[in-house]
């Protein structure tokens, strides 16, 4: 029996009909011609391998290059793994939305912790297959992890449901459908590296080996757990230290805003399946098969050169947009970030020093405003809570997440350009800031 299992013919049965399943089951958002190339190419490369196995130098362009993006990818991502988090709550959503089962609502509370592993597994990962360390072990769990992403972001992209993957956080951001290909791009270069996987030796002696992987381990652990517990160490975000949000605000020189055309989902009355149409081909006139679901725009063309920052808008409790207010002020001012006043840190010294903070501050003719998406009645309760004088605003939650990963989070400004952001595990002394910001 085993001998059946390992043997040419077995492989071949079990790859041929697993790429047969995968070419019937696949929805009619990805064309069959395009797919059938994809599986052609993996069922080369899975039944192929004695032939490629005579070309060692393919195995090990293979091996650089998915060790490397797997670490580049994690890093990135651990740098902000709290904004990768944020990523994960929209997918868990979606699938929430989709399913109905309560299992992705729970994970929302998990997905930071679940946004941690995942940055240290791909850097780990990306580690062990470039110094060939437990070789079997590492091919295999890269080839689990590159199924689940490429099931994501066909699944985000084939039904428009998430903009970005967050694969490489603010860094680069990839649409679903260039994520989709980057993950096959990856499945294809792991599934090469199982065929020539006898090409995969260690890079150094036992104990070596073993001591650079928990080295790395430990390193690629503690990351994410600094970068989270402080700022991100690599800004890539809009309101980044030295930015101006003014002109991150205005379009670029060559700004061509995106193109759009309506369309429609019909739903089939005999399969109901849902389908986009547009205004050229919607089936208006077959009411026999055909029913009006939805109207939804397309996007034709993407806009070229736009503004870094389209949804920033600050508004006073009643209501009152005071965003050139706040953003034209010439002298230095403060923004206390608190996104949902329900989940900021309510650690009884941080708040403590805010309020010092604030009166030192306003004593001294700054201006201090806390942002937050919260209610009026949830900013009355917080307030009352912690004795808190200083005014508050109302900005969407994204925009506020996005601004500085701390909740709360402090932000030094000045005519608009962000001079120096703190975590409120970091949260500065008045004269500390005064002293070496405010010249």
């Amino acid at each position: 029996m085993e001998k059946l299992l390992s043997s040419k013919l077995f492989r071949a049965v079990w790859s041929i009909g697993l790429a047969a399943l995968f070419y019937f089951i696949c929805p009619p958002c990805f064309s069959k011609t395009t797919l059938s190339i994809i599986l052609v190419i993996l069922l080369v490369l899975i039944n192929g391998s004695p032939i490629i196995s005579r070309w060692p130098w393919l195995t090990h362009i293979a091996r650089f290059l998915v060790g490397g993006l797997f670490i580049f990818s994690g890093f990135i991502k651990a740098n902000d793994a709290l904004g990768f988090s944020y990523k994960l709550e929209e997918y868990f959503e979606v699938f929430h939305g989709d399913t109905g089962l309560s299992l992705f609502e729970g994970m929302k509370s998990i997905a930071l912790p679940i946004a941690i592993i995942i940055c240290v597994s791909e850097m780990m990962l990306g580690f062990m297959l470039l110094i060939g360390y437990r070789r079997n072990l590492t091919l295999w769990l890269l080839f689990a992890q590159i199924v689940f992403f490429t099931f994501l972001t066909f699944y985000s992209a084939c039904y428009n449901k998430v903009t970005h993957c967050g694969c490489f956080g603010d860094f680069l951001k990839l649409k679903p459908w260039e994520s989709f290909w980057k993950d096959i791009a990856l499945l294809i270069l792991i599934t090469l590296l199982f065929s020539g996987k006898e090409h995969i030796n260690d890079l150094f002696f036992p104990a070596l080996q073993s001591s650079l992987f928990v080295i790395f381990s430990v390193a690629a652990i503690a990351f994410p757990i600094y970068a989270y517990r402080n700022l991100p160490p690599l800004d890539f975000r809009a309101y980044a230290v030295g930015m101006s949000i003014n002109e991150n605000m205005k379009a670029g020189p060559t700004y061509s805003p995106a193109i759009y055309e309506s369309g429609f989902i019909y739903e089939n009355l005999k399969t109901h399946e849902k389908k986009e149409f547009n205004m050229k081909n919607y089936p208006w006139q077959d009411t026999l098969n055909w029913k009006w679901f939805a109207t939804t725009n397309i996007l034709i063309k993407d806009a070229i050169d736009p503004p870094k920052i389209t949804d920033f808008t600050i508004s006073n409790l009643d209501g009152v947009n005071i965003t050139d207010s706040v953003l034209n002020n010439k002298d230095y001012s403060f923004l206390i970030v608190c996104y949902d006043l329900k989940k900021t840190d309510d650690n009884a010294s941080l708040h403590a020093k805010m309020n010092d903070f604030y009166n030192l501050a306003t004593k001294d003719g700054k201006k201090i405003l806390a942002l937050t998406a919260s209610s009026n009645k949830e900013i009355d309760e917080f307030k009352h809570a912690h004795q808190a004088m200083y005014d508050f605003a109302s900005v969407d939650a994204i925009v506020l997440k996005t601004m500085i990963r701390s909740n709360p989070g402090l932000i030094l400004m000045k005519y608009g350009t962000v001079i120096m952001n703190w975590h409120h595990n970091n949260f500065p002394s008045y004269s500390e800031v005064k002293n070496k910001y405010m010249k």
